[in-house]
């Protein structure tokens, strides 16, 4: 297995030591009087006796959260957060864990880095490398499961594929598999130095891992500087923080006293009360800076007395910033070369790479190297060499002229492609170098994107491909860089997506023909995610008008009568129709966009209502051998899955529900397979559960839309699919006769109008009509579901199953105007009777036998209960049986009602049925 896929990556912790500590006490690398310069090593907030300075508090938490963790296997796991400035003694404290953790836990270990952060998964790889390497590929896989071809490549132990993968996805299987590993090596404790200096990927992962630990057997400690953060990585650090509640601390600067007893430690006893205080006072009681001018005082000669501390101020300037950098040009030229060249390296340095960044003699590099050791600037051995404190490396790096720090970093790249460790690897360095308007770059970019998502890292392609754009690409490469771009971000960011897709097309030497289709149909998807559906149908209308008949204008057509197809309010929906019509009857399936046109015509034909017998014929038409065919698969990009869901629900609403669940269920286990955890996995979990409560299987039906919902809550909210999501969780609720939860979902995600411009299934107004009908509220749901008629009308759809609203509107009307409710019921029962399924019959029937009385009402039922029991959706039929049972007092009935309901998870009916059993007056 090879765990060194992305640069960095040694299987060693930030101090040299190996990431998977079982135990054992781990001695730091020893420096001056025990000293490593480490922010926060024991020295830094210890004295000679390696007391940690006025930590007890923290030490505390520490203490009773290794107890917790230790108590027994079945102990939850907890997070605690220190946070502080740098030379603060974060580090130190995280050495103090890992010593109380030694012979009690395993212990792994990482630390982000300021010259790192671009490189995706840097830290979770250093958190997890040697207990991979640990493990055979055989174990890896047992371990990680059907995560693993997901996670693997995101943690270097699987080759990267061609494919792009979902970040969402990785995201999750990467607190899966850590979870999993924690089971293996519990008790486990997981130690993250600098977090704000962690990557994005990391940091979002963590975040997401904090959130399950009540899940999971593991104690996380997590060091930052929280003050230093901004954008997305200051939220992340947020989440991180907020889960640790109350488990968390800022670390303060030492106090007078501690100050002086680490003076006395370190220049004797004999320091004076005057000396001592001025040691404080210059640095603030920050440990490192205390440590370090301390060890100036002792190389000086300086006394510890009174007297001499006015010349503390002076030697604390030379320990840091221009003072640091003025104090490594003692060293002379050479040292100062080799120390920028370990600057630009960052992580993964040893005495021979930074000798070849900076074309040194390896000879004359140990030489430098003894040097920079002796002035606390380096530290560790030769082959994993380490700044004695971030502070240093920070202030090297910057004093590099900028001219030749970018020759450095690339130079650095080059010696990492040499290396066979790939372009991904080599792209930190890239990205610092000067713009040159070099084509080799821009291809070393371009390739590193790839690289980049396809372990589900689409903010390091981004940065890659943007960094192309400023070299610049020649102009023959110019529009594909901007169409990578878009692409690269439209499953996280469709607003970046348009942006360069409209750049691309607008470019003169552009995209070749097939490529420019491609960019104005994912443009179109973005549009539509960022619900700007007239703009999404006008740029796909624009290109077909441009191109001949052909491949690639069928495509645009289908694109246009998809994105129309789901318009809720379109001008034209008659013409529309028809132009459909035309165009799709006729084929034979014979390609994919054929394929497609048939399954858009085939959910036209359904949702108008025109024959449920034809819908279903066109839906089989588009199948081969009843599967779908090749480039029309769930992962397929080259149509967007909202053209799946119309299949699938053309055959959900034609009463083909076996159809329907094969279609969603391989949706759902192929985004599972591929790691697609964002919006396509909602919206398959979704129509799952709404098969589910279309055949009357209502218990499984809420729990995979609650579960629906809550893997869209993590994409963003009030995209379209919430509605859809929402809508369907209101309607299972309902048939449960779970009303007040309905009513929570409801208020809680604002399902009202104005509803969005795309189409909601089922049909928004009949589905909360009925609910403020359940609520009581009925003035408001009679004006929901006449709103709902009208908007209905327009588009010409009159599927009563999908949108029952002309039925809903009839119950709501029966007593206080019985005409208009005949009415509304005669025009339910036409269309039903039109489209010709057993539920939309039966529904209606049942439908206009609430509008009636006596035995006409009664007769209505009976029928109603003749085809429903032939119908699949076993709710329904447990609905109007119930219904018929207590119509005409017939306990049999009312049992069989009982029975039904039972089995469905209806517990509003159960009630119902049994209060009308229990009363038994007139029951036979």
């Amino acid at each position: 297995m090879t765990a060194n896929a992305q640069d960095g990556q040694d299987g060693r912790d930030a101090h040299g030591r190996h990431a998977h500590d079982s135990g054992g006490d781990q001695a730091p690398h020893p420096g001056e009087d025990g000293a490593t310069g480490h922010e926060g090593c024991p020295a830094a907030t210890t004295g000679a006796a390696g007391r940690l300075w006025e930590r007890e508090a923290e030490l505390a938490l520490v203490e009773r959260a290794l107890d917790s963790l230790c108590e027994d296997s079945v102990s939850r796991g907890s997070l605690l957060v220190f946070s502080g400035e740098a030379g603060i003694g974060k580090t130190a404290l995280l050495e103090e864990v890992r010593r109380r953790a030694a012979g009690r836990a395993t212990v792994w270990s990482a630390r982000g880095g300021e010259t790192v952060t671009s490189v995706p998964f840097n830290v979770v790889r250093q958190l997890l490398a040697n207990a991979l390497v640990s493990i055979t590929p055989e174990e890896a896989r047992d371990y990680l499961g059907d995560r693993y071809e997901i996670v693997g490549p995101a943690l270097g132990i699987v080759e990267p594929g061609d494919r792009r993968v979902d970040p969402q996805g990785v995201r999750d299987g990467l607190v899966e598999a850590v979870s999993r590993l924690a089971d293996m090596s519990w008790p486990l404790v997981l130690l993250i130095d600098d977090a704000h200096w962690a990557d994005l990927e990391t940091l979002t992962w963590l975040a997401s891992f904090a959130e399950h630990l009540d899940d999971v057997q593991v104690l996380v400690v997590v060091t930052l500087r929280d003050t230093d953060a901004t954008g997305q990585v200051a939220e992340l650090l947020g989440r991180i923080t907020d889960a640790a509640r109350p488990r968390r601390a800022a670390l303060r600067p030492l106090g007078p006293q501690a100050a002086a007893e680490l003076t006395r430690s370190a220049l004797g006893p004999l320091a004076e009360d005057g000396f001592c205080r001025e040691v404080w006072a210059v640095t603030g009681g920050n440990p490192y800076e205390t440590v370090e001018l301390l060890a100036k005082a002792r190389e000086s000669g300086l006394r510890p007395v009174e007297s001499a501390a006015g010349d503390l101020r002076a030697l604390n300037t030379a320990s840091r910033g221009d003072g640091l950098v003025a104090r490594l040009d003692e060293l002379g030229p050479q040292a100062t070369q080799f120390a920028w060249a370990a600057a630009v390296l960052g992580t993964g340095i040893t005495l021979e790479l930074a000798a070849l960044v900076h074309y040194q003699p390896l000879s004359e590099a140990r030489g430098h190297v003894a040097r920079l050791r002796a002035a606390r600037v380096l530290s560790g051995p030769d082959e994993d060499l380490q700044f004695v404190h971030p502070l240093v490396a920070s202030a090297i790096y910057q004093s590099i002229p900028v001219g030749l720090r970018a020759a450095l970093h690339s130079r650095a790249a080059t010696l990492v492609l040499d290396d066979g460790r790939g372009h991904a690897a080599a792209s930190r360095h890239l990205l610092e170098v000067h713009p040159e308007d070099d084509p080799d770059i821009v291809t070393a970019l371009r390739e590193a994107a790839r690289e980049h998502l396809a372990v589900g890292a689409p903010a390091a392609a981004r940065r890659c491909l943007e960094r192309a754009l400023r070299e610049p690409p020649p102009p023959e490469s110019h529009a594909h860089v901007l169409y990578e771009l878009g692409c690269s971000t439209l499953l996280t960011e469709p607003a970046t997506t348009v942006k360069y897709l409209r750049a691309a097309l607008e470019l003169p030497e552009g995209l070749d023909p097939d490529l420019r289709v491609d960019a104005v149909c994912r443009l179109s998807q973005a549009l539509v995610h960022l619900d700007q559906l007239r703009e999404a149908v006008r740029c796909v209308d624009e290109e077909a008008a441009r191109i001949p008949r052909g491949p690639a204008r069928m495509r645009l057509q289908g694109v246009h009568y998809m994105w129309e197809g789901i318009f809720a309010r379109e001008a034209d929906a008659e013409g529309r129709s028809q132009g459909l019509a035309a165009l799709a009857e006729p084929l034979a399936g014979r390609d994919t966009s054929e394929r497609a046109l048939l399954i858009l015509r085939a959910f036209d034909v359904m949702a108008r209502g025109e024959s449920a017998e034809h819908a279903v014929e066109l839906c089989d038409r588009a199948l081969v051998n009843g599967r779908l065919a090749p480039g029309l698969s769930w992962t397929d990009t080259e149509w967007s899955f909202e053209l799946l869901v119309m299949l699938g629900g053309a055959y959900v609403f034609s009463d083909r529900l076996d159809r329907a669940e094969s279609l969603f269920t391989e949706g759902l286990r192929a985004y599972e397979d591929h790691g697609w955890s964002g919006a396509h996995l909602a919206v398959t979990h979704a129509f799952v559960g709404y098969v589910h409560r279309r055949r009357g299987r209502l218990i499984q039906a809420v729990a995979y839309l609650r579960e629906a919902l809550r893997l869209a809550e993590r994409v963003g909210s009030r995209l379209p699919m919430h509605w859809d999501i929402v809508c369907m969780l209101v309607d299972a609720l309902l048939a449960r006769g779970q009303v007040a939860e309905a009513e929570e979902v409801m208020e809680q995600h604002s399902f009202h109008s104005p509803y969005p411009d795309v189409i909601v299934l089922p049909d928004a107004a009949a589905v909360r009509g009925r609910l403020l009908l359940a609520l009581g509220r009925h003035k408001e749901a009679v004006e929901e579901l006449e709103a709902g008629i009208g908007a209905l009308a327009a588009r010409g759809w009159h599927n009563t199953v999908m949108a029952p609203v002309h039925g809903e509107l009839a119950a709501a009307l029966a007593r206080s105007d019985p005409g208009r409710a005949a009415e509304l019921a005669a025009t339910a029962r036409r269309d039903a009777e039109r489209f010709g399924t057993d539920t939309a019959i039966g529904e209606a029937l049942r439908q206009a036998a609430t509008a009636e009385r006596g035995q006409r009402s009664v007769t209505l039922l009976a029928q109603a209960v003749t085809y429903l029991e032939t119908s699949p959706c076993a709710y329904e039929h447990a609905r109007a049986r119930v219904q018929y049972g207590a119509a005409v007092r017939s306990v049999a009935e009312l049992r069989r009602g009982l029975t039904l309901a039972r089995a469905c998870g209806a517990d509003g009916l159960v009630r119902l049925a049994s209060r009308t059993l229990e009363d038994g007056r007139g029951l036979s």
